[in-house]
């Protein structure tokens, strides 16, 4: 993790049994909702206000393209105006200026181009590129929002670890959606810093 004040938070949306999307790449789970009295709200203010802190998303080429499809059925673009930077190898639609596609290195990308620009960046998906940040030490942050439904499988959020990872609760949020928010901090391995 760098020594600036920059943080990155991995930020996924997943089923209660742990996946980010069925096995085809559908989400329509995602529309899932159930009532808890004793939740809170979220309110659009709030929401609005919290997506400001936010200095720019890190996402896969699979995220980009659900991205791209909530867009086109008039769910708009999710990520603003903020720099939004796309890991792939592949040959995509840039869907606006804010969008970059890139590819090679990802601990360069974050450690060398993004953490001394921005002081807030969020991974936002898929599977794969969670597993990596979280595999190459890059994340300071887990924000795991877990929706009210079972989908039996699919595509797991934290995809294949090579070692365990120690994090630390600093935040439980229930909502009257039924959804539930962890947040969690990275601990580092001993030795260091």
């Amino acid at each position: 993790m760098a020594t600036s004040d920059s943080r990155v938070t991995l930020h996924m949306v997943a089923s209660l049994d742990g996946f980010i999307a069925r096995k085809d790449g559908r989400v329509d789970w995602l529309e899932t909702a159930d009532e808890f009295v004793g939740g809170e709200t979220m309110a659009s203010g709030a929401v609005e206000a919290f997506l400001k802190t936010i200095d720019c998303y890190v996402m896969g080429s699979r995220t980009y393209e659900v991205a791209l499809n909530f867009a086109a059925q008039g769910l708009g673009w999710a990520y603003g105006e903020k720099p939004t930077f796309v890991l792939t190898r592949r040959t995509l639609r840039r869907s606006r200026e804010t969008v970059e596609f890139c590819a090679g290195d990802l601990a360069a990308l974050m450690t060398e181009r993004l953490r001394p620009r921005f002081r807030s960046i969020w991974v936002v998906g898929g599977g794969a590129v969670a597993a990596e940040c979280l595999r190459r030490g890059l994340v300071d942050e887990v924000r795991y929002s877990i929706m009210p439904v079972l989908i039996g499988e699919g595509i797991p959020f934290f995809g294949n670890l090579d070692r365990d990872l120690a994090l630390h609760l600093v935040e439980v949020k229930g909502y009257q959606t039924g959804m539930v928010g962890l947040r969690y901090e990275v601990k580092l391995p001993p030795g260091r810093l």
